[in-house]
């Protein structure tokens, strides 16, 4: 099972100069509760943000870059081909896709579920995510989640199947 793992602004922004335009620290805890045990994919911008393969993840980086050199146990992978493959090869493994746009775009013809935290905030952004036709999906569920002084803006995080 392929599924992304996302968060967004209300203009669908993802990312500004590379990281995240935000901090939510309830985000961020269901980001690791929804991927720790998992394999986690992402392109190598996304991997640098990280700082380090994150822990009890299997961490698979999709870079074209055949070059650049990754911690000891990143799996690397070069095309989408690589990771189908990896994926049939796998099928016991929930694969989450951490972005970033040019790699939720070359897979979103093969995931199964969005995990989408929607915040209800304009943020300054340079990255959006690739446009989704929600109709191919059905939506399963949707959370507040905690606003506090940790996680400042109302936010959602919705999950959809496809149909």
């Amino acid at each position: 099972m392929m599924i992304f793992i996302w968060a967004e602004d209300l203009n669908h922004g993802i990312g500004f100069k590379g990281h995240l335009p935000w901090h939510l620290s309830s985000d961020m805890k269901f980001f690791k509760r929804m991927t720790t045990g998992n394999t986690l994919v992402s392109g190598s911008r996304t991997f640098l943000t990280y700082g380090k393969p994150l822990p009890h993840r299997k961490n698979i980086v999709l870079t074209t870059n055949r070059q650049k050199q990754y911690p000891e146990g990143v799996l690397v992978l070069h095309s989408v081909d690589d990771l189908l493959t990896y994926q049939e090869h796998h099928p016991e493994e929930t694969i989450f896709i951490s972005g970033g746009a040019k790699v939720f775009a070359s897979l979103l013809p093969y995931v199964d579920e969005l995990v989408r935290t929607r915040i209800d905030h304009e943020f300054e952004v340079d990255t959006y995510m690739p446009t989704i036709d929600y109709s191919l999906f059905e939506l399963v569920s949707s959370e507040p989640g905690v606003v506090d002084e940790k996680s400042p803006y109302p936010h959602f995080f919705d999950r959809f199947t496809r149909k």
